[in-house]
Formats: structure tokens, C-alpha cells, sequence
């Protein structure tokens, strides 16, 4: 492999962190820890407890504990405390910028935008208290007065994934706890910092009462017996995860044998449309930014470009170019635009479905090999329908490129796919983009903008293999129940 271009500085030394359970700051209960690496140089990031089923337990009943006080909070003070905890995040950024860095190999344009999103999703949430709480429902019954009354289910689990890491991991537990429900949060592992305890940190100082959010964190390879405490516990009413399509239907099956809701949010499978009448140079840069932002690990990075044939050859020349001068290179220089893959196996992963789709006949026109973890823009072309890569999601920057002569063969390309989360439309006829959009399968279809983007308030979430719920305000349907209380005015007849 070539040599990584040379460090920036300086890096953040080393730290042992400890987990959040019951408002302390603990160690795991036996005593083990695992180490943290840095994905771009390999060097020791942190040293964090490795926990059990015993670190579970503890947790899920440290949440279950403070439940009945923090659900009978004020929304004010619950409101105080979300506001404190953005304006936290918010100083602490140029820190938070390099932690991202450092664990996730986040160059600073996404690491700005996450700590952008998340300090808006805080905000917002602040309001959630203050939204209607139910709604009076009409009655047949002559003196009876109905009401539907949202209350919170109890103690939720929160999974959070490694690669957008502070804002899934704010996302993960910030609607559940403004519903009113206590957390007990389990980041990734290979993110326990920046997915899970900054978010107990941030928190924490913004005065959250203890047990509210707890984090516990896990070696890798080691979730087992913490994953089937928190599944088999009673306690736990509900769960939200967001990860890969697989690991998400092995839990919602868990989730489902004790009769228990869960939030997935999984991968995608995202499609471009370039139509005939598209500004081929904004399709050209919105295609950029979205195949190979964060290095083609975001759920909603652009996987494939159908473009219409009268623009495909100049569409892919100026395409390739652009990918081209792209270089991945150290996510702690402010200057880098990508950096590395988060491990080796992600590495092999990607280079095994480029090398699948060259061998079957494909032609890569950029990237294809790994310097270190770094993995340089790769875009091909004439991908052969049998190749994996073709309908399946590779968490790389790898995308296909791929000509059309019909519009509804394009839909059709688009849909022949398992995933459903987003999809986008390029076209001067802005009504055209909106027609063609309704009949592709996506939980989201941006018209001249990227797959890949969204703002806290809005619905955010996928069909078929990209899982089901919704988040903004939509997930306070998720983390709260549906209670109907009715009062009887007067004194009822029964006809026993």
C-alpha cells in the first residue's frame, strides 16, 4: 500500500473514560477495559470499561428508578435542561471536532455539520413538552367525557451506530427522553466515545438527573451477554436502533418475541436520477458531495447514478475528474475534505466489491485501491448486474455510474434494490422530479439536492430494508403511549 500523508497536529493524547450509570462516572464491574484506536494512524485513542451483563443490570435499573420523576418533570425545567445541554455542545465544538477525528476519522466539514445538527435537534426537542399530549375523542355515551392521553412507555434501550456518530448518537436518546422515558444508551463500539459517553458527558453537565441517560459500553466482539440483558429484561419497553438492515431484523425479531416496539433506522441503497433536462453542472457537484462525503459512510451517500444517455459521456468525464482530485488524507487537518474508513475489515470489505465488479467485467474510472485505511473516490461503470455492488449497499466511497434512454426504465433501476431509504431527482422541470419521485420507493426523494442531507424536523426514515418509524416530532408516536381515560358525569345505567 502507498505511504498516508503526514499527521497534522496536535492530536489529542490518550484517556481512560468510564461509564455513566446512576449519575456516576464507573468503571466496568469487573474491572476490564478494551482499547479505542484511531483509525488513520493506528495509535491508542482511549481506554474504555469493558461491561457485562452485570453493568446492564445496573443501568436498566438506574433508569427504571428515576422514570416516575424525570415523566412528572415540568416541561419547563425538562425544557432548561435540553436548551443548557446545546449550548454545552456548542462551546465544547472545536473539541468535539478533533474527538470525531480521532475515533471515527470524521474530517471537520461532516464533524461541523453533526455538532450544527445536533445542537438543532436539541433545541427542537426542547419544544417536544410543550406539544399537545393527546386529544378528546367524542363519545356515543351520553355524559361521558373521553380523552387519549400520551404518556411515556418507561425505560428505552438506545443503540447508536459508529459513523455518524454525535448525531446519531444525540438522535438515539434525545426523543425518548423529551417523551419523558429514561435511557439506557449502547454505543457502538467502535464509537463509544463520540457515539455514547460525550452524549452522557454532555448531559450530565447540563444538569439531567441521574440515572436518566446511562451509557454502558462493550468490548468488541463482547455485546452478547449486555445486548440479552437489555432484550430479555422486563423493564425495557421499547428500543431504538439504527445500524445495517441485518443487524436490524435480528433485533426487531428479539424485539418482537417479548412484544416490545423498536425504532429501526438501517441502511440504503441510494439512487440518482440525472434526467435529460438536468443542469449537468449542479448534477455534477450534488453528485460529489453526496457519493463520497464522509467517505461513502453515511446511510444516505449516493450509491448509484443513472444518468440519461444525451448526458452520460459528459457527465461521467466531469465526474471522474472531480472524484479524481479528491484525496483522502488525516481527519484532524482542517484542510481534509474525507478521511479513512473506520477499520480494516471495512477496508477489505469495499475493496472486495470493487475487485468482484472488476473481475466481472466492470471498468473503474477512479480509486479502487486503499492507501492504509484511507480509500480514495471510486467510480465505475459498465457494472455487470450479477456483481453484489450492484443492488447492495458498500459503506465506501465506491459509486456506479450507469446510462438510461427512459425515464420509467430508470424508476425501475432505482427500485430494483431491497433498500428504500432515499433517493434523488435532478431536473429543470421541478414538477417532472416531483411525478417521477412519487414512484420511486424511498422514505425520502430529494428533487435537486442530494440523497444524502435532512434537517432535525423532519420525518426522517426509510421503507423495505431501511427499516420503519420516524423521527422529529413523528417519533414522540414511537416513545409514548396511547392511554384513554374517560370520566362519566353522571351516574351510568348498566343493563345487569
Amino acid at each position: 500500500m502507498n505511504a498516508l500523508p503526514p499527521l497534522a497536529e496536535p492530536r489529542v493524547e490518550s484517556r481512560a473514560y468510564r461509564q455513566l450509570i446512576a449519575g456516576e462516572w464507573v468503571a466496568a464491574d469487573d474491572g476490564r477495559s478494551f482499547d479505542d484506536f484511531d483509525p488513520y494512524t493506528g495509535e491508542l485513542f482511549a481506554r474504555i470499561p469493558a461491561s457485562g451483563a452485570a453493568d446492564a443490570q445496573r443501568a436498566i435499573d438506574a433508569a427504571e428508578r428515576a422514570f416516575a420523576s424525570w415523566a412528572a418533570m415540568g416541561a419547563r425545567a425538562r425544557q432548561a435542561i435540553f436548551l443548557n445541554t446545546a449550548s454545552i455542545l456548542e462551546r465544547r465544538a472545536d473539541e468535539v471536532v478533533l474527538l470525531m477525528a480521532q475515533e471515527t476519522g470524521c474530517a471537520a466539514p461532516f464533524a461541523r455539520f453533526q455538532i450544527q445538527w445536533a445542537v438543532g435537534l436539541l433545541r427542537q426537542a426542547a419544544g417536544y413538552p410543550y406539544l399537545p399530549g393527546g386529544e378528546i375523542v367524542a363519545s356515543d355515551t351520553p355524559g361521558v367525557f373521553a380523552m387519549a392521553v400520551r404518556k411515556p412507555v418507561g425505560v428505552v434501550c438506545g443503540i447508536s451506530p459508529w459513523n455518524g456518530s454525535l448525531a446519531l448518537g444525540f438522535r438515539t436518546v434525545v426523543a425518548p427522553l423529551a417523551c419523558g422515558n429514561t435511557v439506557v444508551l449502547k454505543p457502538s463500539e467502535d464509537a463509544p466515545v463520540c457515539a455514547g459517553l460525550l452524549m452522557g458527558e454532555i448531559f450530565h453537565e447540563a444538569g439531567l438527573p441521574p440515572g436518566v441517560l446511562n451509557v454502558v459500553t462493550h468490548a468488541p466482539g463482547e455485546v452478547g451477554p449486555v445486548a440479552d440483558r437489555l432484550f430479555e429484561s422486563p423493564n425495557v419497553r421499547a428500543y431504538n436502533f439504527t445500524g445495517s438492515s441485518a443487524t436490524g431484523a435480528m433485533l426487531a425479531e428479539r424485539a418482537g418475541r417479548h412484544l416490545k416496539r423498536i425504532a429501526l433506522e438501517l441502511g440504503g441503497y441510494n439512487p440518482m436520477l440525472v434526467l435529460a433536462d438536468a443542469d449537468l453542472d449542479d448534477a455534477v457537484d450534488t453528485a460529489v458531495f453526496a457519493a463520497f462525503f464522509h467517505q461513502g459512510q453515511i446511510c444516505m451517500n449516493t450509491r448509484k447514478i443513472l444518468v440519461h444517455r444525451s448526458l452520460y459521456d459528459a457527465f461521467i468525464q466531469r465526474f471522474a475528474a472531480r472524484a479524481e482530485a479528491i484525496r483522502a488524507a488525516d481527519p484532524a487537518d482542517p484542510a481534509t475534505r474525507i478521511g479513512p474508513l473506520i477499520n480494516d475489515a471495512a477496508v477489505a470489505k469495499v475493496q472486495r466489491a470493487v475487485d468482484a465488479a472488476v473481475a466481472g467485467g466492470a471498468r473503474r474510472l477512479t480509486g479502487g485501491a486503499p492507501r492504509g485505511r484511507c480509500f480514495d473516490p471510486t467510480v465505475l461503470v459498465e457494472v455487470p448486474a450479477d456483481a453484489p455492488i450492484h443492488c447492495e449497499e458498500v459503506f465506501g466511497p465506491v459509486v456506479l455510474v450507469e446510462p438510461f434512454d427512459d425515464e420509467q426504465e430508470a424508476v425501475s433501476r432505482a427500485n430494483a434494490t431491497a433498500y428504500g431509504l432515499s433517493a434523488s431527482i435532478m431536473t429543470a422541470d421541478v414538477w417532472r422530479g416531483i411525478s417521477l419521485g412519487g414512484q420511486v420507493h424511498a422514505g425520502m426523494v430529494n428533487v435537486n439536492g442530494p440523497t444524502m442531507g435532512g434537517e432535525p424536523q423532519i420525518p426522517f426514515g426509510g421503507v423495505k430494508d431501511s427499516g420503519w418509524a420516524r423521527f422529529g416530532r413523528w417519533a414522540i408516536d414511537m416513545f409514548t403511549d396511547l392511554n384513554l381515560v374517560t370520566v362519566s358525569q353522571a351516574r351510568r345505567q348498566y343493563p345487569l
